[in-house]
Protein backbone atom coordinates (compact mmCIF):
# COMPACT_ATOMS: atom_id res chain seq x y z
CA UNK A 1 0.00 0.00 0.00
CA UNK A 2 1.41 3.11 -0.85
CA UNK A 3 2.70 6.02 1.82
CA UNK A 4 0.64 9.31 1.81
CA UNK A 5 2.40 12.20 0.35
CA UNK A 6 4.07 14.57 2.62
CA UNK A 7 4.23 18.28 2.56
CA UNK A 8 5.04 20.77 5.22
CA UNK A 9 4.89 24.62 5.98
CA UNK A 10 8.50 25.51 6.02
CA UNK A 11 9.39 28.65 8.19
CA UNK A 12 10.85 30.48 11.06
CA UNK A 13 9.40 30.31 13.63
CA UNK A 14 6.64 27.98 12.72
CA UNK A 15 5.10 26.39 16.10
CA UNK A 16 2.00 28.34 15.51
CA UNK A 17 0.84 27.79 12.52
CA UNK A 18 -2.36 26.04 11.80
CA UNK A 19 -1.58 24.51 8.39
CA UNK A 20 -1.36 21.44 9.72
CA UNK A 21 -4.70 21.22 10.90
CA UNK A 22 -6.36 23.11 8.00
CA UNK A 23 -4.90 20.31 5.58
CA UNK A 24 -5.49 17.55 7.44
CA UNK A 25 -8.99 18.88 7.19
CA UNK A 26 -9.15 19.36 3.92
CA UNK A 27 -7.46 15.65 3.39
CA UNK A 28 -10.21 14.48 5.45
CA UNK A 29 -13.42 16.41 3.35
CA UNK A 30 -11.54 15.06 0.12
CA UNK A 31 -10.69 12.12 0.53
CA UNK A 32 -6.75 12.99 -0.59
CA UNK A 33 -4.29 10.64 0.95
CA UNK A 34 -1.61 13.13 2.33
CA UNK A 35 0.43 14.26 6.17
CA UNK A 36 1.10 17.33 6.54
CA UNK A 37 3.86 18.88 9.19
CA UNK A 38 5.55 21.87 10.44
CA UNK A 39 9.66 22.31 9.51
CA UNK A 40 11.67 25.16 11.67
CA UNK A 41 14.02 26.05 9.25
CA UNK A 42 17.90 27.26 10.42
CA UNK A 43 17.43 31.29 9.50
CA UNK A 44 21.05 31.10 7.68
CA UNK A 45 20.46 27.37 6.28
CA UNK A 46 17.02 27.56 3.99
CA UNK A 47 18.26 26.53 0.92
CA UNK A 48 20.12 23.52 2.31
CA UNK A 49 16.62 22.32 4.46
CA UNK A 50 14.81 22.75 1.31
CA UNK A 51 17.06 20.41 -1.18
CA UNK A 52 17.14 17.83 1.82
CA UNK A 53 13.15 18.06 1.90
CA UNK A 54 12.60 17.87 -1.79
CA UNK A 55 15.45 15.15 -1.75
CA UNK A 56 13.19 13.35 1.34
CA UNK A 57 10.04 12.49 -1.09
CA UNK A 58 7.93 15.53 0.16
CA UNK A 59 5.66 16.52 -2.51
CA UNK A 60 5.58 20.27 -1.59
CA UNK A 61 5.69 22.82 0.85
CA UNK A 62 3.93 26.25 2.38
CA UNK A 63 6.58 28.78 2.89
CA UNK A 64 6.26 31.70 5.61
CA UNK A 65 8.14 34.19 7.58
CA UNK A 66 11.04 35.29 6.39
CA UNK A 67 11.33 32.72 3.38
CA UNK A 68 9.51 34.07 0.61
CA UNK A 69 11.66 35.70 -0.89
CA UNK A 70 14.21 32.91 -1.06
CA UNK A 71 11.46 30.24 -1.96
CA UNK A 72 10.85 32.28 -5.07
CA UNK A 73 14.64 32.53 -5.60
CA UNK A 74 14.89 28.45 -5.26
CA UNK A 75 12.04 28.27 -7.59
CA UNK A 76 13.40 26.32 -11.23
CA UNK A 77 9.35 28.06 -12.65
CA UNK A 78 6.78 30.41 -10.97
CA UNK A 79 3.57 31.20 -11.57
CA UNK A 80 2.58 34.68 -13.23
CA UNK A 81 1.65 35.64 -9.66
CA UNK A 82 4.35 34.52 -7.66
CA UNK A 83 6.94 36.64 -10.79
CA UNK A 84 4.72 39.94 -10.05
CA UNK A 85 5.32 39.57 -6.33
CA UNK A 86 8.84 38.68 -6.50
CA UNK A 87 7.77 36.12 -3.63
CA UNK A 88 6.42 32.14 -3.69
CA UNK A 89 4.97 31.34 -0.46
CA UNK A 90 4.22 27.90 -2.05
CA UNK A 91 6.42 25.16 -3.82
CA UNK A 92 5.56 21.86 -5.56
CA UNK A 93 8.11 19.61 -5.78
CA UNK A 94 7.81 18.11 -9.52
CA UNK A 95 9.71 16.25 -11.34
CA UNK A 96 11.06 18.54 -14.04
CA UNK A 97 11.95 20.89 -10.90
CA UNK A 98 10.24 23.31 -8.13
CA UNK A 99 7.48 25.29 -9.11
CA UNK A 100 6.74 28.45 -7.17
CA UNK A 101 3.55 30.09 -6.55
CA UNK A 102 1.92 32.83 -4.35
CA UNK A 103 -1.50 32.55 -2.79
CA UNK A 104 -1.38 35.15 -0.02
CA UNK A 105 -3.10 37.55 -3.05
CA UNK A 106 -5.87 34.87 -3.85
CA UNK A 107 -6.46 34.10 -0.23
CA UNK A 108 -7.06 37.62 0.80
CA UNK A 109 -9.33 38.71 -1.78
CA UNK A 110 -11.17 35.49 -0.93
CA UNK A 111 -11.57 36.70 2.82
CA UNK A 112 -11.99 40.51 2.54
CA UNK A 113 -15.03 39.87 -0.15
CA UNK A 114 -16.87 36.49 0.48
CA UNK A 115 -15.62 35.96 4.17
CA UNK A 116 -15.77 39.55 4.97
CA UNK A 117 -18.40 40.91 3.01
CA UNK A 118 -16.63 44.19 1.83
CA UNK A 119 -16.22 44.64 -1.84
CA UNK A 120 -12.70 46.25 -3.12
CA UNK A 121 -13.58 47.86 -6.45
CA UNK A 122 -13.69 51.33 -6.11
CA UNK A 123 -12.24 51.29 -2.37
CA UNK A 124 -9.56 53.03 -0.66
CA UNK A 125 -6.43 50.98 0.43
CA UNK A 126 -3.59 51.42 2.55
CA UNK A 127 -1.23 48.73 2.52
CA UNK A 128 1.49 48.35 5.41
CA UNK A 129 4.42 46.80 4.66
CA UNK A 130 6.45 45.78 1.79
CA UNK A 131 8.04 42.69 2.50
CA UNK A 132 7.28 39.44 1.42
CA UNK A 133 3.70 39.48 2.84
CA UNK A 134 2.97 43.03 1.18
CA UNK A 135 4.49 41.73 -2.00
CA UNK A 136 2.17 38.75 -2.25
CA UNK A 137 -1.04 40.59 -2.01
CA UNK A 138 -0.60 43.59 -3.80
CA UNK A 139 -1.04 42.36 -7.55
CA UNK A 140 -4.48 40.46 -6.97
CA UNK A 141 -5.59 43.44 -4.95
CA UNK A 142 -5.01 46.09 -8.01
CA UNK A 143 -6.79 43.57 -9.73
CA UNK A 144 -10.04 43.69 -7.93
CA UNK A 145 -10.41 47.30 -9.07
CA UNK A 146 -9.71 49.67 -6.15
CA UNK A 147 -9.39 53.50 -6.97
CA UNK A 148 -6.48 53.68 -4.69
CA UNK A 149 -3.94 52.13 -3.01
CA UNK A 150 -1.18 53.70 -0.75
CA UNK A 151 1.75 51.58 0.41
CA UNK A 152 3.57 52.57 3.31
CA UNK A 153 6.44 51.06 4.83
CA UNK A 154 9.38 51.40 7.47
CA UNK A 155 11.87 51.68 5.08
CA UNK A 156 10.52 54.03 2.29
CA UNK A 157 13.03 53.01 -0.23
CA UNK A 158 11.09 48.81 0.30
CA UNK A 159 7.89 50.65 -0.50
CA UNK A 160 8.73 52.82 -3.48
CA UNK A 161 10.54 49.32 -5.03
CA UNK A 162 7.41 47.26 -4.29
CA UNK A 163 4.80 50.28 -6.26
CA UNK A 164 7.72 50.77 -8.96
CA UNK A 165 6.86 46.90 -9.63
CA UNK A 166 3.51 47.17 -9.43
CA UNK A 167 2.90 50.38 -11.69
CA UNK A 168 1.53 48.49 -15.21
CA UNK A 169 -0.56 46.36 -12.80
CA UNK A 170 -1.82 49.57 -11.47
CA UNK A 171 -2.83 51.08 -14.82
CA UNK A 172 -4.21 48.04 -16.36
CA UNK A 173 -6.78 48.03 -13.16
CA UNK A 174 -7.01 51.57 -13.62
CA UNK A 175 -6.25 52.54 -10.24
CA UNK A 176 -3.81 55.05 -8.43
CA UNK A 177 -0.92 53.65 -6.84
CA UNK A 178 1.80 55.53 -4.69
CA UNK A 179 3.59 55.30 -1.80
CA UNK A 180 3.00 57.30 1.50
CA UNK A 181 5.40 58.23 4.65
CA UNK A 182 4.33 55.92 7.61
CA UNK A 183 4.47 58.88 9.90
CA UNK A 184 1.56 60.44 7.75
CA UNK A 185 -0.16 58.18 5.40
CA UNK A 186 -3.43 59.62 4.59
CA UNK A 187 -6.91 60.08 6.12
CA UNK A 188 -9.76 57.59 6.23
CA UNK A 189 -9.27 54.89 3.93
CA UNK A 190 -12.03 52.21 3.32
CA UNK A 191 -9.63 49.69 3.89
CA UNK A 192 -6.32 49.16 5.81
CA UNK A 193 -4.49 45.85 5.71
CA UNK A 194 -1.52 45.17 7.85
CA UNK A 195 1.22 43.05 6.35
CA UNK A 196 4.07 44.54 8.19
CA UNK A 197 6.09 42.73 10.79
CA UNK A 198 4.98 44.92 13.42
CA UNK A 199 2.05 41.58 14.98
CA UNK A 200 5.02 39.04 14.98
CA UNK A 201 6.91 41.75 17.07
CA UNK A 202 4.26 42.70 19.70
CA UNK A 203 4.46 46.03 18.52
CA UNK A 204 1.45 48.59 18.36
CA UNK A 205 -0.29 49.82 15.11
CA UNK A 206 2.45 50.99 12.87
CA UNK A 207 0.19 54.01 11.44
CA UNK A 208 -2.05 57.16 13.32
CA UNK A 209 -5.58 56.05 13.58
CA UNK A 210 -6.36 58.94 11.64
CA UNK A 211 -6.06 56.29 8.42
CA UNK A 212 -9.55 55.02 10.05
CA UNK A 213 -12.98 55.88 9.58
CA UNK A 214 -16.24 54.29 10.78
CA UNK A 215 -16.59 51.36 9.46
CA UNK A 216 -13.08 50.90 7.62
CA UNK A 217 -12.17 47.08 7.62
CA UNK A 218 -8.55 46.63 9.27
CA UNK A 219 -7.21 43.77 8.56
CA UNK A 220 -3.81 42.27 9.85
CA UNK A 221 -2.85 39.38 7.79
CA UNK A 222 -1.17 37.53 10.94
CA UNK A 223 -3.95 35.42 13.10
CA UNK A 224 -3.97 34.72 16.93
CA UNK A 225 -2.70 36.48 19.59
CA UNK A 226 -0.34 38.23 17.51
CA UNK A 227 -2.82 40.12 15.67
CA UNK A 228 -4.73 41.31 18.49
CA UNK A 229 -3.72 44.51 19.43
CA UNK A 230 -4.54 45.84 16.11
CA UNK A 231 -7.75 43.85 15.44
CA UNK A 232 -8.14 46.15 19.40
CA UNK A 233 -6.80 49.08 18.15
CA UNK A 234 -8.86 49.30 15.17
CA UNK A 235 -12.05 48.41 17.14
CA UNK A 236 -11.44 51.20 20.12
CA UNK A 237 -11.60 53.64 16.92
CA UNK A 238 -15.32 52.43 15.39
CA UNK A 239 -13.10 50.15 12.84
CA UNK A 240 -13.68 46.95 11.66
CA UNK A 241 -10.70 44.73 13.32
CA UNK A 242 -10.36 41.55 11.56
CA UNK A 243 -7.13 39.09 11.57
CA UNK A 244 -5.82 36.67 9.01
CA UNK A 245 -7.31 33.40 10.42
CA UNK A 246 -10.03 33.54 6.93
CA UNK A 247 -7.07 33.96 4.76
CA UNK A 248 -4.98 31.60 5.94
CA UNK A 249 -7.84 28.97 5.28
CA UNK A 250 -8.46 30.50 1.70
CA UNK A 251 -4.71 30.49 0.97
CA UNK A 252 -3.89 27.19 2.05
CA UNK A 253 -7.06 26.28 -0.21
CA UNK A 254 -5.41 27.96 -3.14
CA UNK A 255 -1.90 25.63 -2.33
CA UNK A 256 -4.17 22.62 -2.39
CA UNK A 257 -5.78 22.59 -5.64
CA UNK A 258 -2.45 23.49 -6.96
CA UNK A 259 -0.57 20.22 -4.90
CA UNK A 260 -4.17 18.16 -5.31
CA UNK A 261 -6.04 19.25 -8.31
CA UNK A 262 -8.88 19.72 -6.04
CA UNK A 263 -10.41 23.04 -4.50
CA UNK A 264 -11.75 22.21 -0.92
CA UNK A 265 -14.32 24.20 0.90
CA UNK A 266 -13.20 26.46 2.86
CA UNK A 267 -16.30 27.69 4.93
CA UNK A 268 -16.27 24.40 6.86
CA UNK A 269 -12.61 24.67 7.94
CA UNK A 270 -12.89 28.10 8.97
CA UNK A 271 -15.57 27.47 11.19
CA UNK A 272 -13.89 24.59 12.80
CA UNK A 273 -10.61 26.63 13.09
CA UNK A 274 -12.45 29.89 14.90
CA UNK A 275 -13.95 26.82 17.66
CA UNK A 276 -10.46 25.24 17.57
CA UNK A 277 -8.61 28.56 18.64
CA UNK A 278 -11.84 29.97 20.41
CA UNK A 279 -12.22 33.10 18.59
CA UNK A 280 -14.62 34.90 17.52
CA UNK A 281 -15.89 34.66 13.45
Amino acid sequence: MNSPDRYVVFGNPVAHSQSPFIHAEFARQTGEALVYERVLCPLDGFRAALAALAASGARGCNITVPFKFDAYAAATRTTARARLAGAANVLRFDADGWLGDNTDGAGLMADIERNAGVGIAGRRVLLIGAGGAAAGVLGPLLAHGPAEVAVTNRTAARADELVARHLEAAVAAHARLHAVPLAAPGLAYDIVLNASASSLEGAPAPVPASVLRPGTLALDLMYGPGAQAFVDWADAHAAVGRDGLGMLVEQAAEAFLLWRGVRPDTGPVLTLLHERLAVPR
